[in-house]
């Protein structure tokens, strides 16, 4: 765990690995789109974290799959995070208030390493800057809000490095599209869209 955290310190104080690790997992009729060319104040600000902690000497990330609602993220498995809030004064913030509230993980029990590279989700008109974090106790307990979050998935981060992981077929979107898109196979479970880009940035960091 201790190497894996100065890997990941050593890697987020350089230039990232950014848009083109992330569009490898990018659904395949989606435009890449920099962030840095947006217009201010046009879209949703948010933020998520990728939260390391140890589990029996393994490294894992906790994912949340969503409840089914009437929505563009229905039923789909992301990262614990949400939009900014005017009380939170930055997304650092925001990303540890959201972490609490979904799966109860205090802000003092938690560091923040760094940010990935911010990503746009053209569907849902949501800015998002990733963060990476680590927990900072040996052992961890989630408290779940079962009120957004319908169950807890923890990701192995060695799975993230094996190629088998990935598939790629015609999926079913939150809002009834189907498409065509890579996306990570966690027991089942399809990780795709800016969850799967996110994720696949992490893995050029660690790998």
């Amino acid at each position: 765990m201790q190497s894996l955290i100065k890997l990941l310190k050593d890697g987020l104080n350089k230039p990232l690995p950014g848009i083109e690790a992330q569009y490898e997992m990018a659904p395949l009729t989606r435009a890449k789109i920099d962030v840095k060319t947006l217009e201010p104040n046009t879209y949703k600000k948010s933020a998520v974290v990728l939260l390391l902690h140890n589990n029996n000497g393994s490294c894992y990330i906790p994912l949340i799959k969503r409840h089914k609602y009437d929505g563009k993220h229905s039923n789909q498995v992301g990262l614990p995070g949400g939009k900014f809030d005017e009380g939170d004064g930055n997304l650092v913030n925001t990303a540890l208030r959201e972490l609490h509230e979904e799966v109860g993980i205090k802000k003092q029990d938690v560091e923040i390493l760094g940010g990935l590279t911010p990503l746009y989700i053209p569907v849902s008109n949501f800015y998002v800057e990733p963060f990476v974090a680590f927990y900072k106790h040996d052992s961890i307990n989630f408290n779940i809000d079962e009120r957004e979050v319908k169950q807890l998935i923890q990701l192995n981060t060695s799975l993230l490095k094996l190629d088998s992981l990935i598939e790629s077929e015609g999926i079913v979107s939150g809002d009834g599209y189907k498409l065509k898109t890579p996306y990570f196979n966690v027991e089942g479970e399809i990780i795709w869209g800016a969850t799967a880009m996110i994720l696949n940035e992490f893995k050029k960091l660690i790998t």
